[in-house]
């Protein structure tokens, strides 16, 4: 899988339990992560890893520096796999993703970690926007409830309704399974 690549974002220790800002079903989405990952290693496939810090130490989680910001252990970057800083929710702005992407001939994106609604989304789609073709890995994929306009609206919700909208018009979304036992 030469011109493949996995991006793993944002599975770091907040989102994780005791973190700052914890989110639903993050320890079976990690474990998923964790099965793709593996897959992706044993292929010999470029794994990026990105990070979010937020740039002031006033933020409600990934505080610049913190534990809380570090990259989860069940995902830690091994081998010299990079490591992408970013400080918005798309991965690719002001950051050195797409140099090192195109640099390694990459045209094709794996996409998983955190969350739904934010930073996977807003990463699809401006990989699509570059012309990568997507696949988002949807159970190795967080989020956590929201509120709008005083309704509440379930993680579960969250996460379907922006899992729906990639399908529609910008990734192809798949299970871990698919991944793992995809033939290549």
């Amino acid at each position: 899988m030469p011109d493949q690549a996995l991006l793993i974002v944002d599975l770091q220790n907040d989102y994780f339990p005791g973190g700052r800002w914890p989110l639903v079903g993050i320890e079976e989405v990690a474990t998923n992560a964790g099965h793709v990952l593996a897959r992706f290693r044993d292929t010999g496939t470029l794994v990026v890893h990105i990070r979010h810090e937020f740039e002031t130490s006033d933020a409600p989680f990934f505080v610049p520096g913190s534990v809380g910001a570090q990259i989860n252990e069940c995902v830690l970057p091994e081998n010299g796999e990079p490591v992408v800083l970013k400080h918005h929710p798309n991965a690719f702005r002001d950051t050195e993703l797409k140099t090192l992407l195109d640099g390694q001939g990459i045209r094709k994106l794996t996409v998983l970690g955190a969350m739904s609604h934010v930073c996977i989304d807003a990463t699809v789609r401006a990989a699509v926007d570059f012309g990568y073709d997507v696949t988002v890995v949807h159970d190795a994929i967080a989020t956590r409830d929201l509120e709008f306009n005083g309704t509440d609206v379930p993680a579960k919700q969250v996460h379907a309704a922006y899992m729906a909208a990639l399908a529609f018009a910008y990734a192809k979304v798949v299970a871990t399974g698919e991944v793992i036992h995809s033939p290549e």
